[in-house]
């Protein structure tokens, strides 16, 4: 720690501990002449750097209750009406209007209007205080009778400093105190907190080597003082580049999208081109094209969402829709319907796009991918959302086979930093051959299952038009989000935590 790490605060601060020791921070402010906010900042930060360290001193201060207390008895509350004037010197003040030197007890309880137990204890206080003495059945003022007692030494010093400090009471008034104590309404006792400040040891060697002049060191340069040349008789504080700085929450773009920004920008890198499509598709275009039964199990309604009262009035090309129907009659053995294609779903995965996508430009060359939100009614668990993302590749050319499409996948896993990849054959209902690919994630120390992968089936491919061999790939961009992250349950990338999103770097490795 040096000067150079130090506020113009911290050092005014230390300035002044050097001078006066130990200081509270009420003494700070004013030995100081900076704001209560200023002084409080100065110690945390002085306290942080290990310069200065925080006691705390109680102090008892005595005050004068201002009104009964609510739970006292009707006889309390008069005794507590006038705190200067106490009982006993109430009764010797009766005693002195009769102008008699003494009275029976029987004619002074006549006189005053004291209650019984105010009257006794007034008679008591006066004989302790040698005000009275008792003779033969009266009683007898003496000579010291206008004396104050010690109760009315401490009570007429409390009324004009409003409180006092039990360290400040000299012996007559502590004499006070202790009686008062144990007369309820007429005192009370508040501890009051504060906080003394003193130099450590590595604070009194920064202090020692501290000048006023350097309190006075300008941190700013203006361009009044460039124009009018009063920088050169100015002391400016020296710059410390390795103090850390502030840190500031701004708002940034959520991990899950810098993913799919990441992943858009691999799929354009390989010569890709993006295509894109409505979350509404038909069963036609999510199902049959894609040469899946209409009694297969994906079609049922606990794996699918369906629209209700909302059916595809879209004319589908009499030559597409035939070849399906042909399709399926002859493969899987049953009469296909029309109006059960017609039916609306929220897409179960991005391959309806894409296949509606070649159908209507028909080309024989080229490398798509989509990456959109598909849809499917599965229970929410830490692998598993009803909503989630998809990312598809598909290459189309007349001379690729299964080689070139691991090829790819491995050359787009490297893309993402995950290096050992193998594959293993699978089914897919559009796809033959079909593979699985696993990668292997250092951080996890195991394999993990990632893309399904294939060409197209021809009966899928000519339905559409095409001819050529198609390549597809694709899978959920959630299951790379996790393995990127470091997460074990796939609803922590939709919680929103700022906890968990404020600490994820911009660019992770």
């Amino acid at each position: 720690m040096t000067v150079l790490n130090l506020h113009k605060i911290e050092k005014k601060i230390l300035l002044t501990l050097v001078k006066h020791d130990k200081l509270d921070s009420e003494e700070l402010c004013s030995t100081t002449n900076l704001s209560a906010d200023s002084v409080r900042r100065g110690i945390e930060w002085l306290k942080y750097k290990g310069l200065v360290s925080v006691s705390v001193r109680k102090e008892s201060l005595i005050q004068q209750i201002s009104k009964p207390s609510e739970d006292k008895t009707s006889e309390d509350k008069k005794g507590v009406i006038d705190h200067l004037t106490l009982p006993e010197r109430r009764i010797i003040d009766e005693i002195k209007k009769t102008g008699r030197k003494n009275i029976t007890i029987s004619e002074l309880a006549k006189l005053g209007h004291l209650s019984n137990i105010e009257f006794s204890a007034g008679i008591q206080n006066a004989i302790r205080n040698e005000w009275l003495i008792k003779g033969a059945g009266s009683l007898n003022l003496t000579s010291d009778h206008n004396k104050p007692s010690p109760e009315e030494v401490l009570l007429e010093r409390i009324s004009k400093l409003k409180e006092i400090k039990l360290s400040e009471l000299t012996d007559k008034e502590l004499q006070g105190y202790s009686l008062l104590k144990r007369r309820p309404g007429y005192i009370k006792e508040i501890i009051e907190k504060s906080f003394v400040i003193s130099l450590t040891s590595e604070g009194k060697k920064i202090g020692s080597v501290l000048k006023n002049g350097d309190i006075n060191e300008i941190g700013t340069l203006t361009s009044e003082m460039l124009n009018t040349g009063k920088w050169k008789n100015q002391r400016f504080s020296e710059i410390d580049v390795t103090s850390p700085v502030r840190t500031y929450l701004i708002g940034r773009t959520h991990p899950l999208t810098e993913l799919i920004n990441e992943i858009r920008e691999i799929f354009i890198s390989m010569g890709f081109s993006e295509i894109g499509g409505s979350t509404i598709q038909s069963c036609f275009w999510n199902f049959d094209i894609l040469f899946t039964p209409q009694d297969h199990p994906a079609r049922d309604m606990q794996d699918t969402f369906y629209l209700s009262n909302l059916t595809d009035e879209e004319e589908v090309d009499p030559i597409i829709s035939n070849k399906v129907s042909t399709f399926h009659k002859t493969e899987w053995k049953y009469d296909w319907n029309l109006e059960k294609s017609k039916k609306t779903v929220l897409r179960t995965h991005t391959t309806p796009v894409t296949i509606k996508y070649l159908s209507e430009n028909k080309i024989e060359y080229g490398r798509i991918f989509s990456i959109g939100r598909v849809f499917r009614n599965e229970k929410m668990s830490y692998k598993h959302l009803m909503e989630f993302h998809q990312i598809e590749g598909i290459v189309i050319s007349d001379s690729v086979n299964i080689r070139d499409l691991m090829g790819l996948q491995k050359q787009f896993y490297s893309k993402l930093g995950l290096t050992k990849v193998k594959f293993w054959p699978t089914y897919f209902p559009y796809t033959e051959p079909s593979l699985q690919s696993m990668v292997y994630v250092d951080k996890l120390g195991k394999w993990v299952e990632l893309f399904g992968m294939g060409i197209f089936r021809p009966e899928v491919t000519q339905s559409a038009g095409i001819l050529n061999n198609v390549l597809a790939w694709g899978g959920g961009l959630e299951r790379i989000a996790m393995i990127r992250y470091g997460l074990d349950d796939i609803r922590e990338l939709y919680d929103n935590k700022l906890s968990w999103l404020r600490t994820q770097p911009i660019c992770p490795l």
